[in-house]
């Protein structure tokens, strides 16, 4: 008997996509496979995914498009990438799109099922966790149970690693947090792409708190970032 935690399988390649969901369920892990980018987002509008395992190349809509349309539609649906191109920019642009992880065929079965393994881990513990408490953030007001930053009138939901990130900063507010320590909070290790992916994720904060003058994620050259909130 298969558990309650369903995978979604987009792979074009006939033999991977076999040999991935006969290994996956015989691992007690259920799995649904689809061979192209365009089936498996109408299948994750039809039911609930606790993760998604994606290729990057695919005819017509390729994975990266995939992802960014899952992550617009669904924010806290963890995603990580299968692909045979090695190219450093695919792997940057991956993480930058929210991946867990960026993995290059061909893979071992075994690393991939730990991985899978620890992610849905922490999605269970995430989820049965205590949601954390809004706070406020100058004239920002932060959400990390609901993923929204709200500023008078306006909301904008955030994507899971945004949240994740952010909620890390507000609990060093006005004190340094360390890279290395943030990217392996988040992502469960660190190299140079996730640090680098990490960095994108600044960057897209700082745009976001930038209507208010007395906050600021400002750089500590080569230890992190401190969230700035001053007296306004």
């Amino acid at each position: 008997m298969h558990n309650d935690k369903h995978i979604l399988l987009v792979e074009d390649d006939l033999n991977l996509g076999l040999l991935l969901m006969d290994f996956l369920e015989s691992e007690d892990l259920r799995v649904t496979w689809k061979r192209d980018a365009l089936s498996g987002l109408q299948q994750a509008q039809r039911q609930r995914f606790d993760l998604c395992i994606l290729d990057v190349m695919m005819p017509g809509m390729d994975g990266f498009s995939l992802a960014k349309n899952l992550r617009n539609q669904f924010p806290g649906l963890p995603f990580l990438f299968l692909t045979a191109r090695l190219l450093r920019e695919d792997k940057l642009k991956g993480y930058a799109l929210g991946a867990e992880d960026y993995m290059t065929k061909p893979f071992d079965e075994t690393e991939l099922l730990c991985k899978i393994r620890v992610i849905l881990r922490r999605s269970a513990q995430e989820a049965t966790g205590a949601e954390p408490a809004a706070v406020q953030i100058g004239r920002y007001r932060f959400d990390a149970g609901r993923q929204e930053l709200r500023f008078g009138e306006q909301a904008v939901r955030l994507t899971e690693k945004e949240n994740e990130v952010l909620h890390l900063l507000c609990q060093h507010q006005n004190r340094i947090l360390r890279r290395e320590e943030a990217v392996e909070k988040i992502y469960g290790k660190y190299d140079y792409f996730l640090g680098r992916s990490f960095d994108v994720f600044i960057s897209r904060l700082r745009k976001m708190l930038k209507e208010d003058p007395h906050v600021s994620i400002d750089n500590v050259f080569r230890v992190g970032f401190i969230l700035n909130v001053r007296e306004g």
